[in-house]
């Protein structure tokens, strides 16, 4: 067996619990559980006798296959699963050794072993999602009151909390959360319809089988085939590549955040974390840059999604083999990028007071919109706009605050001092924020109590 290629990104950040569902053991299980499965569904009908297909289940484990057979037989066949059929017979006696892999083609027992693959990986991932989601609605809870500068086209914009910034972060990983158990309820779907998909290897007591087998697996099943439809693992990669660009986003805002400039927001501090081996002042965002590097990985992984549904008539021609390098690799970097965002939420160190002092810059533009806002009803919306915009150009130019220059710009425009009496802080000014953090919490909190969407720990 070869090798994995060495990657420093996987090497240092790969998650192993995800890893571990796409090991070369769990892949083998996966099918020899599926190759059990249809024996004992076929003898709870009648096309097997219950010894055979016990006998079989006994056969069908990991100490009775030998690696290096299966995947020479592998490499010359093609596949793995002509290989897998022969490593179960090989134990078995006479009789029970013809039985194995009855009415079945390779593609009913990959797919359905790569759909216990990617359930369980679904189910993983939905525990690290609520990890993070609750590191996160902890930071939302704690700052939701925290005052910092909003910025729009990374200039600032209004004065907000550091809560309401965070709090459209989880709300994405809510709506995240439940479109897991979607994604979940439309892929868990056994494939067993044979070589053309018309299920006549299996005969008249198909659907029987196929039905017992989803039981067994605790799959869902369906008639249709889906040999070639693979909407539903595209569904799975483009979902790992939202979750993995929310982690991002948040990972984005945490190094701007942290700029020297800037300063309001940190990583997590340990000696050397984040060192350069020239400059001995850095600390720089290690967590957020290898959470960026991992998401755009994944999201260039998703984008051949939509290839795998070009497979065309009954069966793949190379459209499925792009799955088999794919759709593990998106489920370890995505699972990878939310373990790593878990972590640098818990550790976020956050600088009120630079927030704070950071309102003050430019003058104390960041107040333009609640001043023309105060303005509007005493003098109608336009003519404050532009009353606000000529002060906010004499503040820049005279390098005065923007309170000082619009009482001058009130004042040459005969306006009466007490117009601008009823300006207020930036305290003042924050609207629906702490509202917003405590609806995002809310909202967080109900969905992941849903049965049927939040885990079961």
């Amino acid at each position: 067996m070869p090798q994995d290629t060495f990657t420093l990104l996987s090497h240092l950040y790969t998650d192993s619990s995800q890893q571990e569902v796409f090991s070369e053991e769990a892949t083998i299980d996966s099918w020899l559980r599926v190759e059990a499965a249809l024996a004992q569904g076929q003898a709870s009908v009648g096309v097997l006798s219950q010894n055979d297909a016990d006998a079989i289940t006994a056969a069908a484990t990991l100490d009775n296959v030998d690696p290096h057979r299966l995947w020479a037989s592998a490499k010359n066949v093609g596949y793995p699963i002509l290989g897998i059929v022969r490593e179960i017979s090989r134990v078995l006696p006479s009789g029970p050794d013809g039985r194995v892999h009855y009415g079945a083609t390779t593609q009913d027992i990959m797919d359905t072993g790569l759909v216990l693959q990617l359930v369980a990986s679904l189910d993983l991932l939905r525990n690290q999602v609520e990890d993070c989601g609750n590191a996160i609605a902890s930071v939302v809870s704690k700052h939701r009151k925290t005052i910092m500068p909003a910025r729009t086209h990374a200039q600032h914009a209004v004065p907000t909390t550091l809560g309401a910034s965070l709090a459209t972060v989880l709300d994405e990983f809510t709506r995240h959360l439940q479109r897991l158990a979607e994604t979940r309820t439309r892929l868990a779907t056994v494939s067993l319809s044979g070589a053309g998909g018309t299920s006549a290897a299996y005969g008249t007591k198909a659907t029987q089988v196929r039905e017992a087998v989803a039981r067994s697996l605790n799959l869902s099943h369906s008639v249709v085939p889906w040999h070639t439809s693979r909407d539903r693992l595209a569904e799975f990669g483009h979902l790992y590549a939202e979750i993995s660009a929310t982690c991002a986003r948040l990972a984005r805002n945490i190094v701007d955040l942290s700029r020297t400039e800037i300063g309001e927001v940190y990583e997590k501090f340990d000696s050397h974390r984040g060192a350069s081996s020239t400059m001995p002042q850095k600390v720089n965002p290690i967590s957020s840059e290898a959470i960026i590097g991992l998401s755009q990985t994944v999201s260039g992984l998703a984008s051949t999604m939509s290839r795998i549904q070009e497979a065309g008539h009954e069966r793949a021609a190379g459209e499925w083999q792009l799955e088999w390098e794919v759709l593990p690799r998106i489920a370890v970097l995505t699972g990878s990028a939310v373990v790593e965002t878990t972590d640098l939420a818990t550790g976020l160190r956050v600088d009120p007071e630079r927030m704070k002092a950071n309102l003050a810059l430019d003058h104390g533009l960041i107040m333009a919109e609640a001043h023309m806002i105060s303005l509007a009803e005493p003098l109608g919306r336009e003519r404050a706009h532009d009353l606000v915009y000529e002060a906010s150009q004499r503040a820049r130019r005279d390098n005065e605050t923007l309170t000082t220059a619009l009482l001058a710009e009130a004042r040459a425009a005969d306006l009466d001092d007490s117009v601008t009496s009823v300006i207020t802080g930036a305290e003042g000014y924050l609207g629906e924020a702490a509202t917003i953090a405590a609806k995002a919490i809310e909202h967080w909190t109900t969905v992941r109590q849903s049965p049927g969407v939040g885990s079961d720990r």
